[in-house]
């Protein structure tokens, strides 16, 4: 398929020289999300108090849909949205009985979740075991045979790991030991989700999803959320007064909680990146592209650009190790991440030539999407030969 730059019109017109390979990072915002933002302000003046029915009845069940179809996720109702994936973690965790919490992770997990560890475990909260993702060839398996091990809480994953791009894809093996009584398991779905085909149709009742809107949903900040299977977890300790809203179980007298995935809904928050989201969504439908599409798009030219880099026209992109290469047809992240002492500095000479690609200590990403083709891929390669 080709590009859809008609579709980021405002975007790209903003700065139209600018060389923008950072889909995975920040990804650009096409023009539906404009009007749903429109349409956020036009409605909550519209409605004024009464905008938080409008917004429970019909903007979240909408949403709640498009991620379950995404997902192929049984029911719409175990989604619940929150500003961050962070607020959604803690109140998962919140709800383990055990302390220390004993945790089976990695050790190429996102900041969020690096850093709170960290802290539970400075403050006696927390026994994290990570497994090291090198060597990746054999990280599947010592994963897997880690969890099968046993005596752990909590269990987290990337579904694709954010500095490196590559995928674990032993999520069922993994899903066969969670129990409601523990371990509970947590897949970070944050490089997965709308990034490539993602079914949870077989292991939905059996693991917690989080993912949100900033990269591959191309709805910006503010939109997370959590699939959260039936019967785990069903009192978070960490709650807010949404969760007491519908059909409530618990306790006589005590603190009631919703039995579907409202059980971990928070408090106020700010609903526009809700309505940005669903704007995205429905532009997708009416143009009929799927996740499937646009990968197989940013897969074509991931190809296209490894393929000269692997030829040397890329200047001394060439001497990088390359992590994650495209190979065949199989799910994969929508970047390529190169690993380089020089990583820091080809990203400033790329930056001060108007291409935008993202570091992560030794690893410089370039990210692929539905706004960009051949032509820019050339340009990239000719600018990687004249910078680097």
């Amino acid at each position: 398929m080709a590009a859809r730059k008609d579709l980021f019109s405002r975007a790209l017109s903003l700065d139209p020289e600018r060389l923008h390979f950072a889909a995975h990072s920040h990804h650009l915002w096409p023009d539906a999300s404009f009007d749903g933002q429109v349409g956020a302000w036009l409605e909550a003046n519209r409605f004024a108090d009464r905008k938080w029915d409008r917004i429970f009845d019909e903007v979240v069940p909408e949403a709640q849909g498009h991620v379950a179809r995404e997902l192929s996720l049984p029911s719409p109702d175990s989604v619940v949205f929150a500003p961050n994936t962070h607020e959604l973690l803690l109140r998962i965790v919140s709800g383990l009985e055990r302390k220390p919490v004993r945790i089976l992770s990695t050790d190429g997990e996102f900041h969020s979740f690096r850093r709170q560890s960290q802290r539970w475990e400075e403050a006696g909260e927390a026994v994290v075991t990570r497994v090291p993702l090198d060597p990746f060839d054999s990280f599947a398996d010592r994963f897997v045979e880690a969890a099968r091990g046993g005596g752990f809480d909590l269990i987290l994953i990337s579904q694709v790991f954010f500095r490196t791009g590559q995928l674990f894809d032993r999520i069922e093996d993994l899903a066969a030991f969670a129990d409601p009584a523990g371990p509970w398991i947590i897949l970070d779905g944050y490089h997965g989700f709308m990034a490539a085909p993602t079914d949870l149709s077989a292991v939905a009742d059996r693991l917690f999803y989080v993912a949100g809107g900033y990269k591959y949903a191309m709805s910006g900040e503010g939109v997370c959320f959590l699939h959260a299977p039936p019967g785990f977890c069903p009192r978070p300790v960490i709650t807010g007064w949404f969760a007491e809203f519908g059909d409530l179980e618990g306790p006589p007298g005590g603190v009631q909680y919703r039995a579907d995935g409202g059980r971990f809904w928070g408090a106020t928050f700010d609903a526009s990146a809700l309505y940005r989201f669903n704007a995205v969504r429905r532009m997708l439908d009416e143009a009929g592209l799927s996740t499937r599409d646009i990968a197989a798009h940013a897969q074509g030219l991931m190809q296209g650009f490894q393929d000269a880099v692997t030829a040397g026209a890329a200047g001394r992109l060439s001497e990088a190790r390359l992590i994650n290469p495209v190979a065949g047809e199989r799910a994969r992240a929508r970047f390529l991440a190169f690993r380089h002492p020089d990583a820091q500095a080809w990203r400033a000479r790329l930056l001060a030539a108007d291409v935008i690609a993202d570091v992560r200590d030794d690893t410089i990403r370039f990210g692929f999407g539905l706004y960009q083709d051949e032509a820019d891929v050339a340009r990239l390669v000719e600018v990687c030969r004249r910078t680097l």
